[in-house]
């Protein structure tokens, strides 16, 4: 297939971008680990190895029509739902409504395949969310019920409703398949989320002091979220002109939106994870965990961006 036909230069151009920084990173990372060192940064070398695949996992998906694309973000949040609704306990009553569950996420990315943006909007937030209620109702057990429909209407908001926000980049504007334009946005939103993932992390390991929000993540500190966050603001100032049609006002609020909305997303998955007691929520990805250890500063970064792309420009 010609990528030509289905993603700009600017993409592309980024994406060899960011294999020249793997390929030095591992270089760094091997250079880390020789002779009596082989033992030593093996948590950091298998982060690296994940970062390979997910980079080729994510350009193989954008470098398809946009169909292709769209499915695998549907796939991404069924597997995420998936592995939410394995670490959080579900009652025996709820089992039946879970498929219902499950098959909202096909449903909501129908939607997004069909471009309809009012039924995208309102599908999980209104008809799933009654649904679903409804179904626990009739099944006549009121025990827990107020944290059992809680937990199923909070992983629908935030890994599927959420997550779809990815996809719908793909069709913006309304009912005009930019898939091209829309690759650009979507690589756009996914690697400055990811790199301010990084920048906190490599700031708060140099210069972390004081503690953000000890009580649900003892390693984030004020220092860690300063630094990625003003990090992130100037990545999406020189990346804009490349990936976006943002002016350079823009870029620098969306590069802070970003920063803070990636930062709130994380600990608000933290606190999940410390309330059911868990350090990670599963094992797919060596180095990072779970998928949605991976995705989480995303699920609130993705619709922020979306929806100030599509009410400022779209």
């Amino acid at each position: 297939m010609n990528l030509d036909l289905w993603i700009p230069q600017s993409v592309q151009w980024t994406l060899a971008a960011i294999v020249a920084l793997l390929v030095f990173a591992s270089v760094v990372v091997a250079l880390m680990r020789r002779g009596d060192a082989a033992d030593k940064h093996v948590e950091l070398a298998a982060r690296v190895k994940s970062w390979w695949a997910l980079v080729a996992v994510f350009a193989v998906a954008i470098a398809f029509r946009r169909g292709v694309a769209i499915a695998f973000f549907a796939v991404l949040s069924f597997l995420a739902l998936k592995e939410y609704l394995s670490l959080i306990p579900t009652r025996r009553a709820d089992r039946r409504v879970l498929f219902w569950v499950y098959l909202c996420v096909p449903i909501q990315y129908w939607w997004i395949w069909q471009h309809w943006y009012h039924m995208f909007l309102i599908f999980v937030p209104v008809w799933a969310f009654l649904f679903v209620a409804a179904l626990m109702v009739l099944r006549g057990d009121t025990k827990d019920f107020l944290r059992a429909a809680g937990t199923l209407h909070w992983g629908l908001m935030t890994m599927v409703f959420g997550l779809s926000h990815l996809a719908y980049l793909l069709v913006l504007p309304d009912g005009q398949p930019t898939a091209a334009h829309g690759a650009a946005l979507l690589l756009f939103v996914v690697l400055l989320t990811e790199l301010n993932d990084v920048a906190q992390y490599m700031w708060g390991r140099t210069l972390g002091r004081r503690k953000v929000i000890e009580s649900v993540s003892p390693k984030k500190t004020v220092e860690g979220l300063l630094g990625g966050v003003l990090t992130t603001t100037l990545l999406s100032f020189l990346l804009a002109p490349v990936l976006t049609p943002l002016t350079a006002t823009d870029s620098i609020a969306v590069g802070l939106m970003i920063g803070i909305g990636g930062f709130l997303g994380d600990v608000t998955v933290s606190a999940v994870k410390r309330d059911i007691g868990v350090k990670d929520s599963g094992a797919l990805i060596p180095g990072h965990g779970g998928i949605l250890d991976r995705i989480d500063s995303l699920l609130f970064t993705a619709p922020l961006f979306f929806h100030f792309m599509k009410y400022f420009y779209f």
